[in-house]
């Protein structure tokens, strides 16, 4: 039961935060929004759009083979994989649960990515069974919605951060590729992933 309540108090906070943000960005505004008019606002902030039927249209099954750098010095690691991709929540984010190999062992993840209407902006988040901690991400899409680049940081073992760019293409209904780049510690960035996926016919 405390547990609904916490629930229900973060999510009536994020409204609030939601709406409070909207009404100050709009300049012309010169009352008061009634509750009424903020449920409006929050309704159609709440109401998935373009990029989430962009999204919707890649649900189902996928295979997927990965290059993965270790060390830009040395060949890649070759491997193969599945995805299942499904949205959640009547329409509003992806899913996908990923199974395959990663530093030569198996590995299961799932990568949530949604498109926030208020923020204007993908955010995404990672987990996977080679850590406990969640990974995310958040990006901009190209005009056409099918590029869209990703940026992040994690902490690293020794101390400091890791950050990341990663550009996720949807090249049509059946093929999407993912490409991930690296810097450690400020250092120069490398390339760390490639993955293509096809869909299963």
């Amino acid at each position: 039961m405390r547990y609904i309540q916490l629930q229900f108090i973060f999510t009536a906070f994020y409204v609030l935060l939601a709406i409070s943000a909207a009404i100050a960005d709009d300049k012309h505004s010169d009352k008061q929004m009634d509750p009424r008019e903020m449920m409006e606002v929050y309704t159609k902030l709440a109401t998935p759009g373009k990029p989430h039927e962009l999204m919707a249209s890649l649900t189902g099954s996928w295979t997927t083979k990965t290059k993965e750098w270790m060390d830009p010095q040395k060949p890649f690691i070759e491997s193969t994989g599945t995805a299942d991709i499904k949205m959640l929540l009547d329409g509003r984010y992806l899913q996908q649960e990923i199974t395959g190999t990663m530093h030569e062992k198996p590995f299961s993840a799932i990568w949530t990515i949604g498109y926030d209407n208020l923020l204007k902006q993908y955010v995404s988040t990672w987990i996977s069974t080679m850590s406990t901690g969640v990974f995310m991400m958040d990006g901009t899409a190209s005009e056409d919605g099918k590029i869209i680049t990703f940026k992040g940081q994690h902490a690293e073992v020794g101390g400091g951060q890791m950050t990341h760019r990663a550009i996720w293409k949807i090249i049509d209904s059946n093929s999407q590729e993912f490409v991930m780049y690296g810097t450690h510690h400020g250092g120069q960035e490398m390339k760390m992933l490639e993955t293509t996926y096809s869909r299963k016919q």
